[in-house]
């Protein structure tokens, strides 16, 4: 199981940027593929989570309203579109990914069980 974290960069605040998670040695089928971001200094938190399965979907506080997480599963691939983004966002940003997954088991870095690198964001004032 391989996972691949893509997109990040440097955007001014109110911009957008769009992640990209692609998934090789699996196929997404039951699969939860969540979004994790870590600050400097801070824990890693759970951001937003998907169910392959059915498309389900859970969005931290901090996130909900501003990002959207998206499947294709033909591609094995999904997305974090990240809009209205604030300084605050500033992190490095990791997608997991678990079999046998259901939205009901939480979107806690524990939770999953393969991890790719990071893409690091930075969001300027």
């Amino acid at each position: 199981v391989q996972l691949q974290a893509s997109g990040g960069g440097l955007v001014q605040a109110g911009g957008s940027l769009r992640l990209s998670c692609a998934a090789s040695g699996f196929t997404f089928g039951d699969y939860g593929i969540g979004w994790f971001r870590q600050a400097p200094g801070k824990e890693r938190e759970g951001i937003s989570c998907i169910a392959t399965t059915d498309g389900s979907t859970y969005y931290a506080d901090s996130v909900k309203g501003r990002f959207i997480i998206s499947s294709d599963n033909a591609k094995n691939t999904v997305y974090l579109q990240m809009n209205s983004l604030k300084p605050e966002d500033t992190a490095v940003y990791y997608c997991a990914a678990v079999p046998r997954y259901d939205l009901a088991y939480g979107c806690y870095r524990l939770t999953f069980d393969y991890w790719g690198q990071g893409t690091l964001v930075t969001v300027s004032s």
